[in-house]
């Protein structure tokens, strides 16, 4: 991870409780470095952490997907506080998406969080944008046969359903055996978790295919590209709120488009794929 941008931190150098889900010195910090207003102020980052912290803590309540949707908000700066000379709203960054310079990108291990006693839960990796846990992975053996990526999913799958909280700031999880690597949003069905590749791939050795997708999508260019302009949420055929996250056919072709307009090459077009419904999940 170190050599496509993230800087590896050991789980016990980061400065936070086992309880607690942001890394809150280095959002402060983010907070104070990319917001004049509340640099002028620091005090008013803890205003802003304070919102952050009952978005968290009411995923109890509004449920999963409702409390990553309202997080998310934040996450592509759409929120303001009253920060203001006369008390008028202000945008507020939580990222830098112009220059993403500005941010901090850290990766660590085993991200321990315990929100009560006897209720541990353990992911392998996590990937922190400025404090804020954005990715989600699990990372298991590529030795034993009868393990595969799945029983990543399945583990993540578990701890959304123990311990939400963790997952309200999650743009996507992953999981990997060091052979195959999948990804999916939160809540999406396990059946429905996708591989990250290019189009024009050809076939890889499995080791050679999971590194060639880590450094597709888990790259801080794409990372931070997908939680600002690839993730919507809808509600499906039943009526319940679930977020999509782009395949990897959408996010190439989307870019596409945009080089040529960007050039000048605008011309007629089509873009060919099955419309499923429920692999949008």
């Amino acid at each position: 991870m170190k050599n496509i941008g993230w800087r590896f931190v050991p789980r016990s150098e980061l400065n936070r409780a086992e309880s607690d889900i942001l890394v809150e010195e280095n959002l402060v910090n983010a907070l104070v470095r990319l917001n004049p207003l509340v640099a002028e102020n620091p005090n008013r980052a803890d205003e802003i952490i304070y919102k952050l912290r009952a978005i968290l803590i009411s995923v109890r309540g509004l449920g999963l997907v409702k409390a990553n949707e309202e997080f998310s908000r934040w996450l592509k700066n759409e929120k303001t506080m009253p920060f203001g000379e006369r008390g008028e709203h202000v945008s507020i960054k939580l990222i830098d998406y112009e220059k993403p310079e500005n941010n901090e990108f850290i990766v660590t291990t085993q991200y321990s969080f315990t929100p009560k006693r006897n209720l541990n839960r353990r992911p392998d990796l996590v990937l922190l944008v400025n404090g804020i846990p954005l990715v989600i992975g699990e990372a298991k053996s590529p030795v034993r046969p009868s393990i595969s990526w799945l029983d990543g999913a399945i583990q993540l799958d578990e701890y959304q359903k123990s311990v939400p909280e963790l997952f309200v700031p999650s743009v996507f999880c992953f999981a990997s055996e060091g052979k195959n690597y999948r990804v999916g949003s939160v809540k999406l069905p396990i059946e429905k978790w996708q591989p990250w590749r290019k189009t024009t791939d050809t076939t890889f050795e499995q080791l050679e295919e999971v590194k060639h997708a880590v450094n597709l999508m888990l790259s801080p260019e794409t990372v931070l590209d997908i939680t600002k302009n690839f993730t919507i949420f809808s509600t499906d055929q039943n009526s319940q709120k679930i977020k999509v996250l782009c395949r990897y056919q959408q996010y190439e072709a989307t870019k596409q488009i945009i080089k040529r307009v960007i050039e000048g090459r605008i011309k007629k077009g089509l873009i060919w794929h099955f419309r499923d419904l429920e692999s949008l999940y």
